[in-house]
């Protein structure tokens, strides 16, 4: 496996976008954003990474991540996270954000075993309005509400 900045198409990587989020309408307002970074097996991309800008030269947001469904439990995201937080601390980077469904145990999980903390809570964040269809589940949880972590970078 090996994980590098990808400046191809991006349209190219619209299946582990849509992987990572279940809006195609907010997928599209920010697919062209920021820099992605990519993990390859051989020549195929198996997850991607990407990071955008937030106006705060000192904060950057994991904005997507995703791994192939086969790839998924063999530490990937873990590396792509790692490789997200080195781009972030080469460029004066000292929080990283990163937002996910408070439905998503999963994620919930991945993040806070990763060292982010709970910073706020958007309610009523899913829904038609943001371009999520209304009744959406996630381990039987309605998706509804979002969690914003945030991770201290330090300075190396």
């Amino acid at each position: 496996m090996h994980i590098e900045r990808y400046d191809g198409n991006r349209d190219a990587l619209l299946p582990l976008f849509a992987l990572a989020d279940d809006s195609p309408t907010q997928v599209a307002s920010y697919i062209e954003e920021g820099e992605v970074v990519v993990a390859r097996a051989g020549d195929e991309i198996v997850g991607h990474a990407l990071i955008i800008d937030t106006g705060d030269a000192a904060t950057f947001e994991l904005k997507s991540i995703a791994i192939t469904q086969a790839r998924q439990g063999e530490g990937l995201g873990r590396a792509l996270v790692a490789a997200t937080i080195t781009y972030c601390r080469e460029r004066g980077g000292r929080h990283l954000i990163v937002s996910t469904a408070t439905a998503d145990i999963g994620n919930l999980r991945f993040y806070q075993r990763l060292g982010f903390r709970m910073a706020s809570i958007v309610k009523d964040a899913f829904g038609p309005a943001t371009g999520y269809p209304e009744g959406l589940l996630i381990d039987g949880i309605p998706l509804r509400d979002q969690v914003v972590f945030e991770l201290d970078l330090g300075t190396d």
